[in-house]
């Protein structure tokens, strides 16, 4: 490999990370024909074509996709590598970047953001929101918050909370004209606010007593894919939603919602931060953890 393709492999892994020429342009700060000029070169140069192109998207093709499954983790140790030169002296410093639910952002990280950027100045903190479990390697991120149990066994990962529990609520209103659950199966009897997550998946209600779990594929006239909004909803009377219980103990507690199947709503693993094992630790990364990291 020569000097010119090991910067046509940067050019790769930022188009392939874009899905687009002028995405990948923009976030390299060259010009949209240079982009152009080194990915054909480096097709032609290896004999392979690495990403397929149409007039409205870019995406890797089996041979591109290959080659971003080694090449995505190298970028990523060059790119800790050089953060830490600047980090030599120990002082937490440069750009870091997270990735997390929305909720995770709402209620672990956002609350003490202020604190933890006065605590630490010279870094710079990016902070991307998505439902989706993001693959941290492939996507140059330093590290992700995720629920306990989505985690992969490769990843080091520090509780960033305790435990969570669900509820399922509705408003005084609805259960004028409905009536109350008893059990998991009545609630196909209801109306209820179903979540679509950025993945396009709807959520299945998951509910559990005494180690038994039921999966309940509920239906509903309302699909929302936000917390705040679904909490919204059911206040107003839309119907039923099963909502993490830490967004709503004002709302049960001031009579706006009310609670059922509440022995079905067993506590469960809160958020974690988490790591790949491998990555040399930069200190910004190891000052983020700290700082976040759930006091037992």
């Amino acid at each position: 490999m020569n000097r010119t393709q090991l910067s046509q492999l940067v050019v790769f892994a930022a188009v392939a990370e874009a899905r687009s020429f002028r995405g990948a342009a923009l976030e390299l700060g060259i010009a949209p024909s240079a982009i152009s000029h080194a990915i054909t070169s480096l097709e032609a140069s290896l004999g392979l074509r690495l990403l397929a192109r149409t007039t409205r998207s870019v995406a890797p093709t089996e041979e591109g996709r290959l080659l971003l499954e080694t090449l995505g983790p190298a970028l990523g140790d060059i790119g800790a590598t050089l953060d830490g030169l600047a980090e030599r002296d120990g002082r937490p410093a440069g750009p870091l970047r997270i990735t997390m639910p929305r909720l995770a952002a709402d209620e672990v990280v956002v609350p003490r953001i202020g604190a933890f950027l006065r605590l630490y100045p010279d870094i710079e903190l990016e902070v991307t929101t998505d439902d989706r479990f993001e693959d941290i390697v492939a996507g140059g991120y330093d590290a992700g918050l995720r629920l306990g149990e989505h985690l992969e066994a490769d990843m080091i990962a520090v509780r960033a909370s305790g435990r969570w529990r669900g509820a399922v609520v509705g408003a005084p209103s609805y259960f004028e004209n409905h009536p109350i659950p008893r059990h998991p199966r009545d609630l196909i009897q209801h109306r209820c606010i179903r979540r679509r997550f950025t993945s396009g998946h709807l959520y299945r209600w998951e509910l559990e007593k005494a180690g038994k779990t039921i999966v309940v594929d509920v239906e509903g006239p309302l699909i929302l894919s936000d917390q705040s909004l679904i909490r919204r909803a059911a206040i107003d009377g839309a119907g039923l939603a099963f909502i993490f219980d830490q967004r709503i103990f004002e709302d049960i507690r001031e009579g706006r919602l009310i609670r059922v199947l509440e022995d079905w709503c067993e506590p469960f693993d809160g958020f974690y931060i988490y790591y790949p094992s491998r990555r040399q630790m930069r200190p910004a990364l190891r000052a983020f953890v700290d700082f976040f990291r759930h006091a037992e």
